[in-house]
Protein backbone atom coordinates (compact mmCIF):
# COMPACT_ATOMS: atom_id res chain seq x y z
CA UNK A 1 0.00 0.00 0.00
CA UNK A 2 1.26 3.46 -0.92
CA UNK A 3 1.20 6.31 1.57
CA UNK A 4 -0.16 8.62 -1.13
CA UNK A 5 -1.64 8.50 -4.60
CA UNK A 6 -1.38 11.72 -6.62
CA UNK A 7 -3.77 11.88 -9.55
CA UNK A 8 -2.70 14.37 -12.23
CA UNK A 9 0.56 15.67 -13.65
CA UNK A 10 0.16 19.43 -13.98
CA UNK A 11 1.98 21.98 -11.81
CA UNK A 12 -0.07 20.87 -8.78
CA UNK A 13 0.68 17.18 -9.20
CA UNK A 14 4.36 17.74 -9.86
CA UNK A 15 4.76 20.10 -6.89
CA UNK A 16 3.10 17.52 -4.65
CA UNK A 17 5.31 14.77 -6.07
CA UNK A 18 8.49 16.71 -5.34
CA UNK A 19 7.39 17.43 -1.79
CA UNK A 20 6.22 13.86 -1.23
CA UNK A 21 9.64 12.54 -2.17
CA UNK A 22 11.42 15.01 0.07
CA UNK A 23 9.19 13.88 2.94
CA UNK A 24 9.91 10.20 2.20
CA UNK A 25 6.29 9.31 1.45
CA UNK A 26 5.84 6.17 -0.61
CA UNK A 27 3.87 7.69 -3.49
CA UNK A 28 2.39 6.77 -6.83
CA UNK A 29 1.73 9.60 -9.28
CA UNK A 30 -0.72 8.73 -12.05
CA UNK A 31 -1.13 11.12 -14.98
CA UNK A 32 -2.16 11.07 -18.60
CA UNK A 33 0.70 13.49 -19.26
CA UNK A 34 3.04 15.78 -17.35
CA UNK A 35 2.54 19.49 -17.92
CA UNK A 36 -1.07 20.53 -17.53
CA UNK A 37 -3.17 22.94 -19.60
CA UNK A 38 -0.29 25.31 -20.38
CA UNK A 39 1.43 22.71 -22.56
CA UNK A 40 -0.25 24.18 -25.65
CA UNK A 41 0.84 27.76 -24.91
CA UNK A 42 3.63 29.20 -27.10
CA UNK A 43 4.81 31.43 -24.26
CA UNK A 44 4.12 31.32 -20.52
CA UNK A 45 5.24 34.57 -18.87
CA UNK A 46 3.84 34.23 -15.37
CA UNK A 47 5.56 31.09 -14.07
CA UNK A 48 7.44 32.54 -11.13
CA UNK A 49 11.22 32.42 -11.49
CA UNK A 50 11.11 32.06 -15.27
CA UNK A 51 10.76 35.18 -17.42
CA UNK A 52 9.21 33.30 -20.34
CA UNK A 53 8.96 29.66 -21.33
CA UNK A 54 6.97 27.73 -23.90
CA UNK A 55 4.31 25.36 -22.62
CA UNK A 56 6.24 22.37 -23.97
CA UNK A 57 9.45 23.48 -22.30
CA UNK A 58 7.57 24.08 -19.05
CA UNK A 59 6.24 20.53 -19.23
CA UNK A 60 9.78 19.22 -19.82
CA UNK A 61 11.07 21.21 -16.85
CA UNK A 62 8.30 19.93 -14.60
CA UNK A 63 8.99 16.34 -15.61
CA UNK A 64 12.73 16.77 -15.12
CA UNK A 65 12.21 18.25 -11.66
CA UNK A 66 9.85 15.46 -10.66
CA UNK A 67 12.16 12.70 -11.90
CA UNK A 68 15.20 14.29 -10.27
CA UNK A 69 13.56 13.99 -6.86
CA UNK A 70 11.40 10.89 -7.36
CA UNK A 71 14.13 8.50 -6.29
CA UNK A 72 12.86 5.44 -4.46
CA UNK A 73 9.79 7.19 -3.11
CA UNK A 74 7.72 8.43 -6.06
CA UNK A 75 6.64 5.95 -8.73
CA UNK A 76 5.46 7.72 -11.89
CA UNK A 77 2.77 6.21 -14.13
CA UNK A 78 2.49 8.45 -17.20
CA UNK A 79 0.09 7.86 -20.09
CA UNK A 80 -2.47 6.44 -17.66
CA UNK A 81 -5.92 7.76 -16.75
CA UNK A 82 -7.74 7.07 -13.50
CA UNK A 83 -11.25 5.74 -14.04
CA UNK A 84 -12.41 5.19 -10.45
CA UNK A 85 -11.44 5.89 -6.85
CA UNK A 86 -13.15 3.80 -4.16
CA UNK A 87 -12.81 3.12 -0.46
CA UNK A 88 -10.57 0.08 -0.04
CA UNK A 89 -11.79 -2.96 1.81
CA UNK A 90 -9.97 -4.50 4.74
CA UNK A 91 -8.55 -3.40 8.06
CA UNK A 92 -5.96 -1.03 6.61
CA UNK A 93 -8.61 1.02 4.79
CA UNK A 94 -7.35 3.60 2.39
CA UNK A 95 -8.46 3.89 -1.21
CA UNK A 96 -8.31 1.80 -4.38
CA UNK A 97 -7.43 3.65 -7.58
CA UNK A 98 -8.40 1.92 -10.84
CA UNK A 99 -6.94 2.98 -14.20
CA UNK A 100 -7.85 2.64 -17.87
CA UNK A 101 -5.00 0.14 -18.23
CA UNK A 102 -6.83 -2.33 -16.00
CA UNK A 103 -4.45 -1.86 -13.08
CA UNK A 104 -5.41 -0.87 -9.56
CA UNK A 105 -3.38 0.62 -6.73
CA UNK A 106 -4.09 1.09 -3.04
CA UNK A 107 -3.07 4.13 -1.03
CA UNK A 108 -3.67 5.44 2.47
CA UNK A 109 -4.36 8.95 1.11
CA UNK A 110 -5.25 10.55 -2.21
CA UNK A 111 -4.43 13.97 -3.63
CA UNK A 112 -6.56 14.90 -6.65
CA UNK A 113 -4.79 17.30 -9.03
CA UNK A 114 -6.41 16.20 -12.28
CA UNK A 115 -7.31 19.77 -13.24
CA UNK A 116 -9.84 20.72 -15.85
CA UNK A 117 -10.00 21.22 -19.55
CA UNK A 118 -11.22 24.28 -21.38
CA UNK A 119 -14.58 23.99 -23.06
CA UNK A 120 -13.67 24.33 -26.71
CA UNK A 121 -15.21 26.72 -29.20
CA UNK A 122 -16.82 24.46 -31.77
CA UNK A 123 -17.20 26.55 -34.91
CA UNK A 124 -15.52 26.56 -38.30
CA UNK A 125 -11.87 27.61 -38.06
CA UNK A 126 -11.62 27.32 -34.26
CA UNK A 127 -9.55 24.15 -34.30
CA UNK A 128 -7.47 25.28 -37.27
CA UNK A 129 -6.40 28.52 -35.56
CA UNK A 130 -6.01 27.15 -32.04
CA UNK A 131 -2.71 28.65 -30.78
CA UNK A 132 -2.49 30.63 -34.01
CA UNK A 133 -4.25 33.67 -32.61
CA UNK A 134 -7.03 31.76 -30.85
CA UNK A 135 -6.24 30.93 -27.25
CA UNK A 136 -7.87 29.70 -24.07
CA UNK A 137 -5.44 31.32 -21.63
CA UNK A 138 -5.18 35.10 -21.37
CA UNK A 139 -2.73 34.88 -18.47
CA UNK A 140 -0.41 32.76 -20.60
CA UNK A 141 -0.77 34.43 -23.99
CA UNK A 142 -2.30 37.88 -23.42
CA UNK A 143 0.93 39.94 -23.48
CA UNK A 144 1.68 38.59 -26.97
CA UNK A 145 -1.22 40.77 -28.18
CA UNK A 146 0.05 44.10 -26.88
CA UNK A 147 -1.33 47.02 -28.96
CA UNK A 148 -3.57 44.64 -30.91
CA UNK A 149 -7.33 44.51 -31.42
CA UNK A 150 -8.70 41.38 -29.76
CA UNK A 151 -11.98 39.58 -29.14
CA UNK A 152 -13.15 37.82 -25.98
CA UNK A 153 -15.87 35.19 -26.28
CA UNK A 154 -17.94 34.69 -23.14
CA UNK A 155 -20.06 36.80 -20.82
CA UNK A 156 -19.35 35.29 -17.41
CA UNK A 157 -16.90 36.46 -14.76
CA UNK A 158 -14.04 34.71 -16.54
CA UNK A 159 -14.85 36.53 -19.78
CA UNK A 160 -15.00 39.96 -18.14
CA UNK A 161 -11.92 39.32 -16.00
CA UNK A 162 -10.06 38.31 -19.15
CA UNK A 163 -11.26 41.48 -20.87
CA UNK A 164 -10.10 43.59 -17.92
CA UNK A 165 -6.69 41.97 -18.04
CA UNK A 166 -6.36 42.48 -21.79
CA UNK A 167 -7.43 46.13 -21.62
CA UNK A 168 -4.19 46.89 -19.80
CA UNK A 169 -2.09 46.39 -22.93
CA UNK A 170 -4.23 45.79 -26.04
CA UNK A 171 -5.51 48.47 -28.39
CA UNK A 172 -9.12 47.37 -28.02
CA UNK A 173 -11.24 44.54 -26.68
CA UNK A 174 -14.58 43.41 -28.09
CA UNK A 175 -16.54 40.94 -25.98
CA UNK A 176 -19.06 38.71 -27.75
CA UNK A 177 -21.73 37.02 -25.64
CA UNK A 178 -24.36 34.64 -26.97
CA UNK A 179 -27.15 35.66 -24.56
CA UNK A 180 -29.03 38.89 -23.90
CA UNK A 181 -27.76 39.11 -20.31
CA UNK A 182 -24.22 38.91 -18.99
CA UNK A 183 -23.57 36.25 -16.35
CA UNK A 184 -20.73 38.18 -14.71
CA UNK A 185 -21.24 40.14 -11.51
CA UNK A 186 -22.95 43.48 -12.29
CA UNK A 187 -20.19 45.49 -10.60
CA UNK A 188 -17.57 43.75 -12.75
CA UNK A 189 -19.57 44.34 -15.92
CA UNK A 190 -20.03 48.03 -15.12
CA UNK A 191 -16.39 48.62 -14.33
CA UNK A 192 -15.06 46.84 -17.44
CA UNK A 193 -17.56 48.46 -19.82
CA UNK A 194 -16.56 51.92 -18.56
CA UNK A 195 -13.19 51.52 -20.27
CA UNK A 196 -13.22 53.48 -23.56
CA UNK A 197 -11.29 50.69 -25.30
CA UNK A 198 -14.03 48.16 -24.44
CA UNK A 199 -17.02 47.09 -26.53
CA UNK A 200 -19.54 44.37 -25.67
CA UNK A 201 -22.07 42.78 -28.02
CA UNK A 202 -24.93 40.62 -26.75
CA UNK A 203 -26.83 37.88 -28.59
CA UNK A 204 -23.76 37.22 -30.71
CA UNK A 205 -23.58 33.66 -32.00
CA UNK A 206 -20.10 32.86 -33.28
CA UNK A 207 -20.14 31.19 -36.68
CA UNK A 208 -16.51 31.19 -37.88
CA UNK A 209 -12.94 32.08 -36.97
CA UNK A 210 -11.05 33.37 -40.01
CA UNK A 211 -7.39 33.85 -40.88
CA UNK A 212 -4.51 33.05 -43.17
CA UNK A 213 -1.46 31.87 -41.23
CA UNK A 214 -2.90 33.54 -38.10
CA UNK A 215 -6.32 34.73 -36.98
CA UNK A 216 -7.45 37.92 -38.71
CA UNK A 217 -11.21 37.95 -38.19
CA UNK A 218 -14.31 36.43 -36.66
CA UNK A 219 -17.86 36.06 -37.98
CA UNK A 220 -20.95 36.16 -35.76
CA UNK A 221 -24.70 36.48 -36.10
CA UNK A 222 -27.10 38.70 -34.18
CA UNK A 223 -30.54 37.41 -35.07
CA UNK A 224 -30.54 36.77 -38.81
CA UNK A 225 -27.87 39.35 -39.53
CA UNK A 226 -24.26 38.22 -40.08
CA UNK A 227 -21.35 40.42 -39.00
CA UNK A 228 -17.62 40.14 -39.58
CA UNK A 229 -15.10 41.68 -37.21
CA UNK A 230 -11.40 42.10 -37.92
CA UNK A 231 -9.25 40.98 -35.01
CA UNK A 232 -5.70 39.95 -34.22
CA UNK A 233 -6.63 37.52 -31.47
CA UNK A 234 -9.54 35.53 -30.04
CA UNK A 235 -9.68 34.66 -26.33
CA UNK A 236 -12.23 31.96 -25.51
CA UNK A 237 -13.76 31.95 -22.03
CA UNK A 238 -16.81 29.71 -22.25
CA UNK A 239 -16.12 27.58 -19.21
CA UNK A 240 -13.97 24.86 -17.72
CA UNK A 241 -14.90 21.21 -17.41
CA UNK A 242 -13.35 19.75 -14.22
CA UNK A 243 -11.81 16.28 -14.51
CA UNK A 244 -13.64 14.85 -11.49
CA UNK A 245 -16.06 12.23 -12.83
CA UNK A 246 -13.95 9.34 -11.49
CA UNK A 247 -14.28 10.52 -7.89
CA UNK A 248 -17.73 12.14 -7.82
CA UNK A 249 -19.18 9.36 -5.67
CA UNK A 250 -16.67 9.94 -2.86
CA UNK A 251 -16.36 13.70 -2.42
CA UNK A 252 -18.73 16.67 -2.44
CA UNK A 253 -18.83 18.67 -5.67
CA UNK A 254 -20.21 22.13 -6.35
CA UNK A 255 -22.73 23.01 -9.07
CA UNK A 256 -19.92 23.02 -11.64
CA UNK A 257 -18.62 19.55 -10.62
CA UNK A 258 -15.57 21.05 -8.94
CA UNK A 259 -14.36 19.41 -5.74
CA UNK A 260 -15.21 21.37 -2.63
CA UNK A 261 -12.14 21.91 -0.46
CA UNK A 262 -11.23 23.55 2.81
CA UNK A 263 -9.12 26.51 1.69
CA UNK A 264 -6.87 26.19 4.76
CA UNK A 265 -5.85 22.58 4.18
CA UNK A 266 -7.25 21.51 0.76
CA UNK A 267 -9.13 18.67 2.48
CA UNK A 268 -12.27 17.42 0.78
CA UNK A 269 -15.44 16.14 2.41
CA UNK A 270 -13.95 12.63 2.50
CA UNK A 271 -11.37 11.98 5.19
CA UNK A 272 -8.12 10.93 3.54
CA UNK A 273 -8.71 12.78 0.25
CA UNK A 274 -7.33 16.21 -0.64
CA UNK A 275 -7.58 18.19 -3.89
CA UNK A 276 -5.72 21.12 -5.46
CA UNK A 277 -5.75 23.12 -8.67
CA UNK A 278 -8.36 23.60 -11.36
CA UNK A 279 -10.44 20.59 -10.29
CA UNK A 280 -11.38 22.41 -7.07
CA UNK A 281 -13.74 25.23 -6.17
CA UNK A 282 -10.89 27.56 -5.28
CA UNK A 283 -11.59 31.15 -6.38
CA UNK A 284 -8.64 31.62 -8.73
CA UNK A 285 -7.04 29.08 -11.06
CA UNK A 286 -3.45 29.65 -12.16
CA UNK A 287 -0.33 27.46 -12.42
CA UNK A 288 1.37 29.13 -9.46
CA UNK A 289 -1.77 28.91 -7.32
CA UNK A 290 -2.28 25.24 -8.18
CA UNK A 291 1.31 24.41 -7.23
CA UNK A 292 1.01 26.31 -3.96
CA UNK A 293 -2.30 24.66 -3.08
CA UNK A 294 -0.77 21.24 -3.73
CA UNK A 295 2.15 21.98 -1.44
CA UNK A 296 -0.33 23.13 1.21
CA UNK A 297 -2.21 19.85 0.78
CA UNK A 298 0.99 17.82 0.96
CA UNK A 299 1.95 19.40 4.26
CA UNK A 300 -1.48 18.50 5.64
CA UNK A 301 -1.28 14.96 4.24
CA UNK A 302 2.11 14.43 5.89
CA UNK A 303 0.74 15.55 9.24
CA UNK A 304 -2.32 13.32 8.77
CA UNK A 305 -0.22 10.24 8.02
CA UNK A 306 2.15 10.78 10.92
CA UNK A 307 -0.58 11.57 13.41
CA UNK A 308 -2.52 8.36 12.82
Amino acid sequence: MYDLAIIGGGPAGVAAGVYASRKNLKTILIANEIGGQSTVSPGVQNWVGTIEISGLDLAKALKAHLKAYAGEYVEIKEGVCVTKVEKAEGEDGGFTITTDKGNSYTAKTVLVTSGAYRRKLEVKGAEEYDQKGLTYCASCDGPLFTDKDVVVIGGGNAGFETAAQLLAYTKSVTLLHRSDEFKADPVTVKKVLENPKMTAIKNAGITEVKGDTMVNGITYKVGDETHELATDGVFVEIGLVPATSYIKDLVDLDDYNRIKVDARSQQTSMKGIWAAGDCTNELYHQNNIAAGDAVNALEDIYNYLHAR
